[in-house]
């Protein structure tokens, strides 16, 4: 039976792996999975474990017991991502992000390369890389008329914008991931990934300026200032993501779940909305129709009918569908089998208990596989303590190992749909240079952590 589970694994794990290819949505093979996985696991009547995380070991327990545990550890990550959502939502119906618009001053390409760098790391910190590239590739298509010089922009974006979600608690869904589970704290997670990332972004920036494409001006003129459509879109941009750089502060204040802070922050955030908006506040319908009293509804129903269901879908399945493999004990005896085949590069002297090589292919592998499951699998395998070197490596190789392939992240597939990137393009020409810029993080992370045990 053990066999048959792994094998329906597998077959989901190839489907959504070739989303496009199939023209299935992801959400569809992920959910299918999640359930069949758990129906055999009752049907079959298999025994399954929780992980005893410190005296590393399986401990047996009971199926409803163990599916409740983890809808909890999943409903977390997901109640924080759709108040995220909703809060990014809110700003764009305000149009927030247009006060970004107004730091595009200049004509000359390098400049202008540095500056949507440095926009795409600053700013997947704070709204996640994918909100960040879309914002950023809507601007670069207002800036740059040629085509072929944007696509080499949105490339360099892409590369920048996975760099700096990689450092953050709330900058990619995978780091989110590893906050939540009680895997790594804000502070430690910033101390030891930051500075990789940073590198990481810089490199790959450094040689491309040698590129025809990064060399002179930009033929078009420099964005001018557009009509608001409201004039309290760099208000709510900055109560936005002030908002949410709160929920860390919240966090290590109360010691209370991350959603909590996030729910919080909303409340703030769509408090401001309504009164803007001089909107009746309606919890019955969130369509664009008038209410019975003739008032349009709110902001916040608006930013609600917007947020990205399918992801919150095919997050629920897929950590549902690793969770079963984790019940199983199959995930906990993977680890030890790694552990024993693959060599070790210095994460002993770390404290560390996973190989450097092991992290540095999961984040290769996250360029062709979805980095959640890829997470997700490793926080169900690896018995490690919070804030272990091995687990902020793994958000920086996960974060920003999927700059390599053009579907390899979520910022990549946006920008390709928005671009019309080609994926062998981007292949032949950024690929290597975010090969390079991951390489180099990581080398910078493992020589900064020694660093640190040294200390």
């Amino acid at each position: 039976m053990e066999t048959i589970i792994i094998i329906v694994f597998l077959v989901g794990y190839l489907a959504i792996t070739l989303e496009h290819n199939l023209k299935i949505d992801k959400l569809i093979p992920a959910l299918a999975m999640m359930a069949i996985l758990w129906a055999l696991i009752a049907l079959a009547h298999l025994p399954v474990f929780e992980v005893n995380t410190d005296l590393k070991e399986l401990e047996p327990s009971h199926i409803d017991e163990m599916l409740l545990h983890h809808l909890g550890k999943t409903a977390e990550i997901l109640v924080f991502l759709l108040g995220a959502m909703t809060i990014v939502e809110i700003i764009d119906y305000f149009d927030g992000f247009a006060t970004i618009k107004g730091y595009i001053r200049t004509k000359k390409k390098s400049k202008l390369l540095w500056l949507f760098s440095i926009l795409a790391f600053i700013l997947s910190a704070i709204i996640d890389n994918l909100t960040a590239t879309i914002v950023l590739v809507t601007i670069l298509q207002k800036v740059i008329k040629e085509r072929d010089v944007r696509l080499w922009f949105a490339g360099m974006i892409i590369i920048a914008a996975n760099a700096g979600g990689a450092w953050s608690p709330i900058g990619d869904v995978t780091t989110t991931m590893l906050w939540i589970g009680d895997k790594v704290s804000a502070v430690e997670l910033i101390k030891n990934v930051l500075l990789p990332s940073i590198v990481c972004m810089i490199i790959p920036v450094l040689v491309a300026l040698r590129y025809k494409a990064f060399k002179g001006n930009i033929e078009s003129e420099v964005l001018t200032e557009e009509p608001k459509k409201s004039p309290h879109g760099a208000t709510m941009l900055y109560l936005g993501l002030g908002s949410i750089v709160f929920v860390p502060f919240f966090k290590t204040i109360t010691h209370l779940p991350p959603y909590v802070g996030m729910m919080l922050s909303l409340a703030v955030v769509a408090t401001f909305a309504e009164i803007y908006t001089s909107a009746k506040f309606s919890i019955s319908s969130v369509d664009g129709a008038e209410s019975h009293e003739g008032s349009m509804h709110s902001a916040v129903h608006a930013s609600l009918s917007k947020i990205e269901l399918p992801s919150i879908l095919f997050f629920l399945g897929i950590l549902l569908a690793v969770a079963a493999l984790e019940s199983l004990g199959m995930l906990f005896h993977f680890a030890g089998f790694l552990d024993e085949t693959m060599p070790f590069l210095g994460t002993e002297a770390a404290g560390g208990s996973v190989s450097d090589l092991v992290i540095i292919i999961l984040g290769i592998g996250s360029a062709v596989i979805d980095n959640v499951p890829l997470v997700a699998a490793s926080m169900g395998m690896f018995s490690i303590p919070t804030d272990d070197s091995v687990w902020h490596f793994i958000a920086y190789s996960a974060g920003t190992g999927g700059s390599m392939l053009i579907i390899g992240s979520a910022a990549g597939v946006v920008a390709m749909g928005m671009e019309k990137i080609d994926f062998f393009w981007y292949f032949k020409k950024i690929a290597w240079l975010a090969f390079v810029g991951f390489i180099a993080g990581a080398g910078t992370f493992m020589l900064l952590r020694n660093l640190l045990q040294a200390a």
